[in-house]
């Protein structure tokens, strides 16, 4: 009985590694200029987890791979509404691409590149530090406003 019980052990431990090894390859090889490459890799990422959760079975601990296997898909989809909600401009017609001149002037806390630029590449006297040329504020809110 305990020879059948290492045997499906093994067993399992094989399918999860050719599992690992499958994903793997198929993580390599996604073309990185394909639509949706993100979503892609995360539904790749999916096969690691399934193979993840065979090996922790094989190994005995099921408590762990049953919290994994409730966790896995809750993690892969805040993942993937993130970059929907925040870089997928492809697919979200929501997403503001560019900030325009004017809401750079109207607002403090924006910069624009060329702006930072030039303060990267100015030069202070060597008894200042670099870092003083950048300031942060604070911004002080009454209850009555």
């Amino acid at each position: 009985m305990y020879f059948l019980i290492e045997w499906i052990q093994s067993l399992l431990l094989i399918i999860s590694a050719i599992l690992i090894i499958i994903a793997a390859v198929g993580l390599l090889r996604v073309n990185k200029n394909q639509k949706n490459v993100v979503y892609a890799r995360i539904h790749i990422v999916g096969i690691f987890d399934m193979a993840c959760i065979l090996a922790m079975i094989a190994l005995g601990h099921y408590i762990l791979a049953g919290l994994y296997f409730i966790i896995a898909p809750f993690a892969a989809h805040a993942m993937s509404y993130a970059y929907f909600k925040t870089e997928d401009d492809l697919n979200n017609s929501n997403i503001k691409k560019e900030i325009t001149d004017e809401e750079i002037k109207e607002n403090p806390f924006l910069h624009s590149k060329e702006e930072v630029q030039d303060l990267e590449r100015e030069e202070f006297p060597a008894d200042k530090k670099a870092d003083e040329r950048f300031s942060v504020s604070t911004l002080e809110i009454s209850e009555d406003d």
